[in-house]
């Protein structure tokens, strides 16, 4: 099996060569006028502090957290040393995707210059970049950690670990990716809407400028915002989902006594390894002609994403046969290679289609924006009541498409195909993180083209790329919010399973039941819906609470700068005061709910009249409620988002009007739905069953 593992490997060093030859071709690329360049130069500049800053508090936490882990979980040492690793593998390819990210966002101005398509390949390559160092390393950090403490022989291996012991160490590297997601998404959130947030109400609604003015003092914070949330905090998000699913099931693997028959537990990262190479290949189907509607450059992106997916259900089948797996008794289930074949189908397809129904919801070229527009005209009420049922309407299909896919899995291949049901799923990150994080860099372009006083028809250009980025960035939360879902299902599964192992193992003479027949399993059921909402509600708090301090500046800066509001030749405003007070804001405001996330569940799981049952319960109420809630704010966000910028097209009164008035308003409270709360949650879920997974061996020592 040992061999295996160098497959995956090779797949991870192709994807980042891919990478870096990707990033020399973008650096070659013109950077536009001196105008463009400087502002390009401030948002780098901004985005590059607050990560700085926030890995200073990170470094804090990292190391109080692997000391703990050193000396709590066996083995001692390997699981800190592992959870180092996913941290660094994590701050790495965050910290590379949003670097490239910020030197794009000029050269897609400059690009779109040429030609629309010039402008599209420019964004979407910087966002293959983030994609693919997220996936290489996320593959390769696991595949070093298995090569050098083993999992590939039974017993005791050369390195001295049990194999049991493996699945610790590789869910300690899950918890580092963990710990990094948490605080780049929670803290990037706060960070982005805070500045978005507030520099819109002043700006837009108080004084009647246009978004992205240069006038603004907050429009640089805004602009750097949107590379810390949603390129580095996404980043993170996604490489916690891709590195936990593949733990999850070589978890279940191994803790049912499966591992070693037809290589299962290497199986996930063989089919990670393809989904590498498919997203590179998907990639080079992404073109575009020089039509500016949407629906020319949605079908653009599409082409990649389902060539990838197409090329991913062709050559896993390949794997799996190549492999020749024999049949085996899982969960009570007679399962073959097809059988684990057809999970994996069924999680890519599941995938495709959540990104699909979220587009219909959220994209203004469907009824369902058009018609929370059309509340505008009502006032803002109206618009707020028809976006958010919106959302909750929206909740329907990406719930019965992840139903669906974990029955169908469950049927054919019992827990081991509900986690690689996840694998399956999220195979393909290369390339739908790549048109996720293309968004951020296209409405940088859009931002950096008004700021420059670009002519009109350049500008038109870049809004038709930031008008795609606003769809494909709905459909990327999604997607991420379902594949958050079904890694947490994994985990959770795990998690129940490594109990009983453990229990067994160390003769503990009790029952373990998640049954809801357990008053215990229905308190943890209830606490887990509980810190949904409490997580949901601190995180919109903070947002607003540093919205208020950005309009505060705005409105200083306005007033003691003379000639800055009225556009007087020659001055500007002082944009880093705003960045600096974001920065701080975020960073003070995300450690609250993340140390309640950490906490929480190892509290109940040693609590005595709670314990492991009570965090069963605990872990699927969160996974319900959390998935549900994720997607209903983030949908209600882009439908409000999409509804102003479809006003904006020109419909129902164009910009100024007072249904344009309203929708700004709508779209104010959806900014911390859709960038801040909502995608938090998927941190929330896969982030507790995490640690309940890694703290098994402690619940089960006081029980």
């Amino acid at each position: 099996m040992v061999d295996l593992i160098y497959y995956a490997l090779i797949a991870g060093a192709i994807g980042i060569a891919f990478a870096v030859y990707t990033v020399i071709g973008l650096m070659k690329k013109d950077r536009g006028n001196q105008d463009v360049r400087e502002i390009s130069e401030l948002i780098e500049k901004g985005a590059l502090a607050f990560l700085v800053r926030e890995y200073k508090y990170l470094a804090a936490f990292v190391v109080i957290v692997a000391i703990v882990l050193g000396v709590l979980i066996e083995p001692r040492g390997l699981v800190a040393v592992a959870y180092l690793i996913g941290t660094m593998c994590s701050v790495a390819a965050g910290f590379i995707g949003m670097k490239i990210g910020t030197k794009s966002n000029c050269r897609t101005v400059a690009g779109v210059q040429k030609s629309l398509n010039e402008g599209l390949r420019v964004a979407f390559s910087s966002g293959a970049v983030m994609g693919l160092m997220v996936v290489s390393l996320a593959l390769i950090g696991l595949s070093v950690i298995y090569v050098i403490w083993g999992g590939y022989n039974e017993g005791v291996n050369d390195a001295g670990v049990k194999t049991s012991d493996i699945t610790s160490i590789l869910v300690g590297f899950g918890f580092g990716a963990s710990s990094i997601a948490l605080f780049a998404r929670v803290g990037g959130g706060i960070y982005t809407k805070a500045a978005d947030v507030g520099s819109d109400l002043v700006g837009k609604v108080e004084a009647g400028i246009p978004e992205d003015d240069p006038r603004n003092p907050g429009v640089i914070a805004d602009n750097v915002g949107d590379n810390v949330g949603d390129i580095a905090g996404m980043g993170a998000d996604l490489f916690e989902s891709y590195a936990g699913a593949i733990i999850a099931t070589m978890t279940v693997a191994i803790g049912a006594g499966i591992a070693f028959d037809g290589d299962l537990a290497m199986l996930p990262f063989i089919i990670a390894g393809v989904g590498i190479l498919c997203s590179i290949a998907g990639t080079f189907f992404v073109r575009v002609g020089e039509q500016l509607k949407i629906e020319a450059l949605l079908a653009a992106l599409r082409r990649g994403v389902y060539a990838a997916s197409f090329f991913v259900a062709v050559f896993a089948a390949l794997a799996i046969y190549l492999m020749d797996i024999d049949p085996v008794t899982i969960s009570d289930k007679y399962v073959e290679g097809l059988d684990i074949w057809l999970s994996i189908i069924a999680g890519l397809i599941a995938g495709v289609l959540i990104g699909v129904s979220i587009e219909y919801y959220t994209a203004d070229i469907y009824k369902p924006t058009q018609r929370v527009a059309e509340a505008s005209e009502t006032g803002t009420g109206t618009l707020i009541i028809k976006g958010f049922s919106t959302g909750m309407m929206s909740t329907v299909i990406p719930v019965l498409l992840v139903v669906a896919a974990v029955l169908i899995a469950y049927e054919l291949a019992g827990l081991y195909g509900v986690a690689i049901t996840a694998v399956g799923m999220l195979s393909t990150l290369g390339i739908t993180l790549a048109t996720d994080a293309y968004g951020p860099v296209a409405d940088n372009a859009g931002g950096i083209a008004e700021q420059a006083g670009l002519p009109p028809e350049i500008r038109e250009k870049t809004d038709a790329l930031d008008s795609l980025g606003n769809t494909t960035a709905a459909t990327g939360k999604g997607f991420a919010i379902g594949s958050a879902a079904l890694t947490a299902l994994g985990l959770t599964a795990a998690f129940g399973q490594n109990i009983i192992n453990e229990m067994e193992d160390e003769g503990v003479n009790e029952t373990f039941s998640m049954s809801l027949m357990d008053p215990q399993v229905v308190m943890g059921v209830l606490i887990g819906a509980m810190m949904v909402c409490l997580f949901s509600a601190l995180t919109m708090d903070a947002v607003g609470k540093a919205a208020m301090g950005v309009v505060n500046e705005v409105r200083r800066q306005w007033r003691e700068i003379p000639g800055l509001l009225e556009g007087k030749e020659g001055v500007k405003p002082d944009y880093n005061t705003c960045v600096d007070m974001s920065t701080k804001a975020a960073l003070r405001s995300m450690m609250l709910p993340g140390i309640l996330a950490v906490v929480i569940p190892i509290t109940v799981g040693l609590v005595p009249f709670l314990g492991p049952e009570a965090l069963g319960g605990l872990l699927i109420g969160a996974i319900g409620t959390g998935f549900v809630l994720a997607v209903t704010m983030a949908n209600a966000g882009g439908s409000w988002d999409n509804a102003k910028k479809w006003i904006e097209q020109g419909n129902l009164g164009g910009k100024g009007s007072d249904s344009h008035k309203a929708a700004v308003n709508g779209d104010t409270v959806g900014d911390p739905f859709k960038d801040t709360s909502g995608p938090s949650l998927n941190i929330l879920i896969k982030l507790m069953s995490m640690i309940s997974l890694l703290f098994v061996p402690v619940f089960v020592s006081v029980m």
